[in-house]
């Protein structure tokens, strides 16, 4: 039988499932595919062979999930649930079948991916360090529907499996052979021998130890579960993030037989689907979709990367471009400088490759100390990432141009200065372009492609491809004072320190904008990034933007209190933590003025033209400073609650139509 995304082939009577998605680069499991996938294992089914492998022909990985595009289509619960039990029927028609099955892992194996695999008795992985595996449904507002929740736990135990569910982290496949999610990690060569050895000799499977049974009982999940609530509290508001919290109630309850506890994970994903919370959390997953869309990697063939500036960001920038598998020269004219950041940045590699060495000292090779500026010349891009001081950028550019490439990009790392102001001295001002990450490197996804009028539309798009080189999300954004994320932040930052000057305190001003979902409060947020760095901001662009800087601010700074690096700010630091805060109730118009302040500035950032879109707007605010992912951008939130509040007007009105209709009869 002829298949569309499916090719069964039969070899020592080992029946080969191969997984080609036809409308796309990387397999998903949509209802097409479930469906088709159907009738492939039920042509298995009917063979009885000695065993069943079922593989990829994507060479970007194994499965990547299910097709969350068509969570779009979900207006009814009954619609998300027929879709739900539709994956589960395939799934359990793997966990049932009477001979062995075994998936075999070539590359990425997320959500649905990995619900498939855990269904198949046995899993080989391809060792390879690009590779992750996981389930990330949290982040999507929902939690495994294909019976993931259940099958995880039967192997690897209540315990392991809860920590990887309701965290939505993924894991290496260092990490997922040691927990034992996988059971082997073999070298490619070796995949499908390896294959054909476990279903010859069908080891015994994987299950967890006999202490699961005790904690997987009445009184074990009663406790357990009280113990994961308490923990998860400390992570996420449950108003906010209902998922985890969700998906403990259901194995509270029916953890005691695998088909209850399936079902009960049918009404649960279908229920969660329906909220606010999964519905913007789609939503961020496609805006960052699009911002990967924007660059093209084919437009730069990236080998070498030259970094000039060795502080935290300089480095950090380094360190990031030489794990994604890049030569990386890093210059700066301090040795002592250079040191400190080929330390940071090699214990980075240790925490990211633990146990691996050979991994570490590869990646840790690529990472080249130069003093001198050897690379320049022979580098694809040449970040600068110097003191914030346009005079001294201007004079080191006019050294750069004559020792650069004709082709090389020449990128800035500034937070806040225009293009037009950095590049009026050069003789190529066209190749000048801000390529502006943001602190920490390694956790913030978002970078800003800052152009100005005269920036060649070539360099732009390559900026874009390095970007996506180094799997960081790239926004293209106009030259303009502190581009988008800095002009939407620091007239906030402002306000909240204009709120202490008013009698607020400092607790109440975080803890209301943490309230509302944001990852810190503003005035923690401006200690982490640096008070100097805030002023210095905040100074550039005030006169353009008509903000005056607090009083406050400029003391602190004065005083040497910059926050956490100096061990003072707003707040009193040791070892990194803020020591003098105290909790404080939230209230409603300081969340409401900071919200609205941020709403303004977006609001005002897209009429100015400094982003094309509304949509990238958000995308810029939620991957730049991780505005409340859960409300779906701050422009979208202000269009949904101008649509609630015109839907209460129009209730109200309602009502008192109805009310004199009634008065007058």
């Amino acid at each position: 039988m002829n298949y569309k995304h499916f090719k069964l082939k039969y070899s020592n009577n080992i029946a080969w499932v191969h997984f080609d998605y036809s409308y796309g680069s990387m397999n998903v499991l949509s209802g097409e595919v479930l469906t088709e996938l159907k009738d492939v294992l039920l042509e298995v089914k009917s063979d009885n062979p000695d065993g069943m492998v079922i593989c990829s022909d994507k060479s970007t990985g194994f499965i990547a999930g299910a097709d969350v595009t068509e969570f779009k289509d979900f207006h009814e619960y009954d619609d998300a649930y027929e879709a739900i039990t539709k994956g589960q029927e395939v799934m359990w028609l793997i966990d049932d079948m009477e001979f062995p099955t075994l998936a075999l892992i070539n590359g990425l194996c997320l959500g649905g991916g990995l619900e498939l695999a855990l269904s198949c008795d046995y899993r080989i992985i391809l060792d390879s360090p690009n590779i992750r595996v996981g389930f990330p449904e949290v982040k999507l507002g929902i939690h495994p529907g294909f019976g993931g929740s259940v099958r995880s736990i039967r192997v690897l135990g209540v315990i392991k499996a809860m920590g990887m569910m309701l965290s939505g982290r993924t894991l290496s496949v260092y990490q997922a052979k040691k927990m034992g999610l996988v059971d082997y990690a073999v070298p490619e060569r070796l995949l499908v021998k390896s294959a054909e050895d476990v279903l010859a000799k069908c080891p015994p499977v994987r299950r967890p130890d006999k202490l699961d049974s005790v904690l997987n009982s009445g009184i074990g999940r009663k406790l357990l579960s009280m113990q994961i609530r308490r923990n998860l509290r400390k992570e996420a508001n449950k108003q906010h993030y209902p998922a985890p919290y969700a998906l403990v109630d259901i194995w509270e309850k029916y953890g005691y037989d695998e088909h209850h506890f399936m079902n009960a994970e049918a009404e649960s994903v279908s229920k969660l689907a329906m909220t606010d919370t999964a519905k913007n959390l789609l939503r961020v997953f496609m805006l960052q979709d699009l911002l990967k869309s924007s660059g093209d990697k084919s437009k730069l063939d990236l080998k070498h990367v030259h970094v000039i500036g060795a502080g935290v960001m300089g480095g950090d920038i380094a360190m990031w471009a030489a794990l994604r598998g890049y030569k990386v020269t890093l210059q700066d004219i301090d040795d002592n400088t250079i040191a400190a950041a080929m330390k940071r940045s090699y214990k980075f590699y240790v925490k990211r490759f633990s146990g691996k060495d050979y991994l570490i000292n590869d990646v840790y090779d690529r990472l080249i100390p130069d003093k001198n500026g050897y690379g320049i010349s022979s580098a694809d891009i040449v970040i600068e990432a110097i003191v914030e001081n346009a005079d001294i950028k201007r004079q080191l550019y006019s050294e750069l141009e004559s020792e650069m490439k004709r082709t090389a990009i020449l990128g800035t790392n500034t937070s806040s200065i225009k293009l037009e102001v950095l590049s009026s001295e050069m003789k190529n001002p066209e190749r000048l372009v801000g390529i502006h990450f943001f602190n920490p490197v390694a956790k913030m996804p978002l970078v800003e492609v800052v152009y100005s009028d005269i920036t060649s539309e070539d360099v732009i798009e390559k900026s874009m491809s390095f970007c996506r080189h180094i799997d960081k999300l790239p926004l293209k954004v106009k030259s303009s004072p502190g581009f988008l994320v800095n002009r939407v932040l620091m007239p906030t930052l402002i306000e909240a320190i204009n709120m202490l000057d008013e009698g607020y305190s400092k607790e109440e001003i975080d803890n209301s904008f943490t309230d509302f979902g944001m990852p810190m409060g503003p005035l923690l947020l401006a200690d982490t990034v640096g008070l100097d760095v805030c002023y210095f901001v905040t100074d550039i662009i005030s006169e353009d933007l008509g903000i005056t800087v607090p009083k406050r601010l400029k003391k602190l700074v004065d005083k040497g209190k910059l926050g956490i690096k100096s061990g003072s700010g707003f707040y009193i630091y040791d070892k990194g933590k803020p020591v003098d805060a105290v909790y404080a109730d939230p209230k409603i118009e300081i969340t409401t003025r900071l919200i609205e302040k941020i709403i303004r500035e977006c609001k005002l950032c897209l009429y100015d033209g400094i982003v094309e879109s509304a949509d990238l707007i958000d995308s810029g605010i939620i991957f730049g400073t991780g505005f409340a992912p859960f409300r779906g951008g701050p422009l979208h939130y202000s269009d949904e609650t101008d649509k609630e509040i015109t839907k209460q007007y129009h209730s109200q009105d309602a009502q008192l139509v109805e009310n004199l209709d009634g008065q007058i009869l």
